[in-house]
């Protein structure tokens, strides 16, 4: 947009800013030689790199080059890459292909932002054409071939016929077939204690005779089903906190269908306060903690915006997990969020009610295709093998939607900064202003996270106001939530100091072996009151007990 001219005090025009007179001053000519320019310039890349290309192919048809994978690279860790010719040739010619298009994209002449869409693009097309995809060009699927007799070729067709028929032409990442919320997921024992149109609250047995004043309650995103928080047995935060002596509710949201596409964050907000208001009058508690992730911890920053303004301290302390509260932190779907792709994807969903929890989880694997398209394209296809049985998948495929009116929302939040900018946004008729927000939090980011990156989280930390404690898993986005004690790899960065730059911050900070989980407990123990006897029974005589854990709200379709 260009800039408007200036103002001066008495509301008189002083002429186009410098920056407008200046490129108003250009003319159609010197736009030309401009163009003309980074077209020779493009063309000499091109050619430079064909050059160099050719170059390195020879070598590699000579036996000569030394172009090896990347360390971790895990689609070329068969021998046979190596002690193959063939195979070391077609590994070493793909390389010499992928690395002549990443320097072309390096080279010519663009901005910061398209040169990233570009080598994100390069390298979605690079990833798809790895020999490794296809069956001759895959050592390990032509062994299993010939040790199958060519069973494993039959299995995997069916494989594929069966994903096209039931999950979109998408390869399965999970078999699902070995898992049922209830059953061997969502397993620790408790009961719905509230319920509203939006949410149920369930309310979890205490496993210690005494328990912390204060009680906890878990806020999950609308995008996923609640059970991250209570995966599976020693890997449910729920099961931790319960043994550790802490008072626990966690809020399961409603899956919505076209006939609630008007819900907005002032419904969820809403809920979200009936539900605090139930758990207050079930535990006689003044306050309570609340402790959210991703879209939940959004909505949960808007609802302790309002409380701020309206001057209701009901949260004594809050934990903020792997959740960005603007797109001002660099992200690859920050790359394609323009006003044109916004505009379209708020369409389309306005269009049916709801966006599918499936389509977004398409989104997500293709930021990740190695990792979460190829991978199973090969195992589920060439190998002829079913997918993995994996909990953390499963729930990551057990999809939700999103009312359409919600969605375009969290994407204005995104786009707009509408949370992180001070009266950007208003919730129930209050004006939103983070800094007002006093309670202590408890930020969480994952260094390796591509959905949320973690510079975007520290700014989330740095947005609210209060005493907070940031807090850097070494995993993902979802890793970095199931990271109970016993794993030698966990790892996390701590560091007192909160000016400067996310990068500063890292540069002083300390790494801790172990989980954050642990750290997060004793941070939790300071804030969460005195220990007293546990309840006898769960809810009270104006919340009674209802469906018992994982409730009907979570299995509903």
């Amino acid at each position: 947009m260009a800039k408007q001219a200036k103002i001066d005090a008495s509301g008189a025009t002083s002429g186009p800013a410098p920056e407008t007179a200046k490129a108003s001053a250009r003319s159609p000519v010197d736009k030309t030689r401009e163009l003309a320019g980074k077209a020779v310039k493009t063309s000499a890349v091109l050619l430079e790199e064909e050059a160099r290309l050719a170059r390195d192919l020879m070598a590699v048809l000579a036996g000569n080059s030394e172009i090896a994978p990347a360390p971790g690279d895990k689609r070329f860790k068969d021998d046979a890459w190596n002690q193959n010719p063939f195979l070391r040739i077609a590994m070493q010619g793909y390389l010499s292909w992928t690395q002549a298009l990443g320097q072309v994209v390096d080279q010519i002449p663009l901005d910061d932002r398209n040169r990233e869409r570009a080598r994100f693009a390069v390298s979605m097309l690079s990833d798809a054409f790895a020999p490794t995809n296809t069956l001759l060009g895959n050592p390990a699927a032509l062994k299993k071939m010939v040790d199958t007799g060519g069973s494993s070729i039959a299995r995997g067709l069916k494989n594929m016929l069966t994903d096209l028929a039931t999950n979109k032409g998408m390869p399965a990442q999970v078999d699902k077939s070995k898992f049922r919320v209830g059953e061997n997921l969502a397993t620790t024992p408790g009961a719905v204690v509230f319920r509203n149109p939006v949410l149920e609250l369930i309310q979890y047995t205490p496993t210690t005779e005494k328990v912390h004043a204060r009680p906890q309650i878990m806020v999950p995103p609308q995008i996923n089903k609640y059970y991250i928080f209570d995966l599976a047995p020693g890997k449910s935060i729920v099961e931790f906190l319960v043994g550790s002596g802490f008072q626990v509710f966690t809020v399961s949201w409603r899956n919505p269908t076209a006939d609630q596409a008007d819900w907005d964050m002032a419904t969820y907000v809403s809920a979200l306060l009936e539900a605090i208001e139930a758990v207050r009058e079930i535990t006689g508690a003044d306050d309570v903690n609340l402790h959210g992730a991703c879209s939940g911890a959004m909505t949960m920053a808007a609802m302790l915006g309002h409380l701020a303004a309206s001057e209701r301290p009901l949260v004594h302390a809050a934990t903020m997990m792997v959740a960005v509260l603007d797109g001002q932190a660099e992200s690859q779907l920050g790359l394609f969020a323009t006003p044109e792709v916004v505009s379209l994807a708020k369409t389309n969903s306005a269009s049916r009610g709801v966006i599918e929890g499936h389509d977004m989880g398409r989104v997500f694997a293709w930021m990740r295709p190695n990792d979460l398209v190829w991978n199973y394209w090969v195992n589920n296809y060439l190998m002829g093998n079913p997918p993995p049985a994996f909990d953390v998948l499963y729930w990551n495929n057990d999809t939700t939607r999103l009312p359409a009116r919600f969605h375009a929302q969290l994407m204005d939040i995104f786009a707009e900064h509408q949370l992180s900018a001070p009266g950007g946004m208003t919730m129930l008729d209050t004006p939103i202003d983070l800094s007002r927000v006093k309670c202590d939090t408890y930020v969480l980011a994952g260094i390796s996270d591509h959905i949320t990156p973690w510079q975007g989280v520290f700014n989330t930390s740095r947005t609210l106001g209060g005493k907070n404690e940031f807090v850097l898993s070494s995993s993902g986005h979802v890793q970095s939530l199931i990271n109970p004690p016993g794993n030698p790899k966990a790892k996390y960065f701590t560091n007192g100091a909160t000016a400067g730059t996310a990068d500063d911050w890292l540069a002083g900070a300390t790494a801790v072996q172990g989980t954050w989980w642990e750290h997060w407990r004793e941070w939790l123990k300071a804030r969460s009151g005195k220990l007293r006897a546990a309840p006898a029974a769960l809810g009270s005589k104006a919340h009674p007990p209802a469906e018992p854990a994982p409730g009907t709200y979570v299995v509903a379709a």
